[in-house]
């Protein structure tokens, strides 16, 4: 009976020794990857199944508002974060990003190796270049060619009386593609810029809250074509995207874009401080800047690949438009001026 006993006994502290090189559920590493990002982002099921096969991670994304509404959360959570990685501060919003809270791990990809280095930054790569677009004024060729009047051609043009009630703009307060334009007008005019607003004001310029209503209600060149005003401040991508989803062939997009008046965006992802699974976040920012993903975003989010060796593809390269020299600000003189601009603006315009 004593022999029973004692290796019973064995047996339940051996039990309980392998029990604990196992180990809990929580301690165990986690296979899932949260994506925290803002309302457009988007990927197709092909590429998002292919990181999961070739990385052994699943990805739950986490879609939290525009991009300043979810940049804002993300620093409200910095350090105990709701995901591992962000996707979606840019060049407007760079020195937000990376100011005192700390949001981010530095990461260093192999991947940026294809990466043209005037998307880089972050020279502490807290911040990784994932896509860029450029926000102009499009045009309703339509409405241009039936009054046979030629579009402008440059920023100044909009101030012409030929220009008088045909621009709708977004408000940079409430509106990320409104912030980019009047860092556009900032970079084109510098100290005049607000003169130039005041002309703008002064030609009947309409300002709405925000892209939607802008492109869709407002201007008519969108599809339905119901809005009054043919000129609207949009992205290089737009005429694409209505070839895209037109629902039939259409061999010329219905709209144009102004190449003067472009201004860069950069949208970036960092492994946020405090994840999780630093591991996968740091496997899913590397994907972001593989062929597959840098392949999917023209036709997924309607952004330009920042990787070098990736092919647009053909209804892209062909109704997009390739800024080569559009108007850029450095980002720091953004983060000291952006709050400043926006108030001069609302002074100068709403006011």
């Amino acid at each position: 009976m004593p022999h029973r006993l004692l290796l019973a006994l064995l047996t339940v502290l051996l039990a309980l020794a392998v029990a604990g090189c196992g180990g809990s559920d929580e301690d165990a590493a986690p296979r899932e990857v949260v994506l925290v990002t803002h309302d457009s982002f988007a990927l197709t099921k092909p590429v998002r199944r292919a990181f999961e096969r070739e990385s052994g991670y699943t990805i739950r994304i986490l879609k939290t508002g525009d991009a300043v509404a979810a940049l804002n959360r993300a620093l409200l959570t910095a350090g105990k974060p709701e995901g591992d990685v962000f996707f979606g501060a840019d060049n407007n919003l760079l020195t937000r990003a990376l100011g005192e809270e700390e949001l981010f791990e530095p990461y260093e990809s192999p991947q940026l190796a294809h990466v043209d280095g005037e998307f880089v930054l972050d020279d502490q790569h807290r911040l990784t270049p994932v896509d860029h677009g450029e926000v102009c004024l499009n045009t309703d060729r339509a409405y241009f060619e039936r009054e046979g009047l030629a579009p402008p051609g440059r920023l100044e043009d909009l101030t012409d009386e030929r220009y008088r009630g045909l621009l709708v703009v977004e408000n940079p307060a409430t509106s990320t593609p409104g912030l980019a334009f009047l860092f556009a007008t900032v970079a084109q005019f510098g100290d005049r810029w607000q003169e130039f607003w005041a002309d703008l004001r002064a030609n009947d310029v309409l300002v709405v809250d925000g892209w939607e209503e802008a492109y869709t209600q407002r201007f008519s060149g969108a599809a339905g074509g119901e809005g009054g005003r043919p000129i609207v401040v949009s992205y290089a991508s737009s005429p694409a995207a209505e070839v895209v989803f037109a629902g039939t062939a259409l061999e010329r997009a219905p709209t144009a874009v102004v190449a003067e008046s472009c201004f860069r965006q950069v949208e970036l992802a960092g492994v946020l401080r405090g994840a999780r699974n630093e591991e996968g976040a740091r496997a899913l920012v590397d994907f972001m800047l593989s062929p597959a993903f840098q392949r999917d975003v023209p036709l997924s989010m309607f952004v330009f690949p920042v990787r070098d060796d990736v092919a647009l593809p053909p209804v892209f390269a062909e109704h997009a438009l390739t800024v080569e020299q559009p108007l850029e600000l450095p980002p720091e003189e953004i983060g000291a001026n952006r709050d400043g601009w926006i108030r001069e603006w609302i002074d100068v315009v709403l006011r």
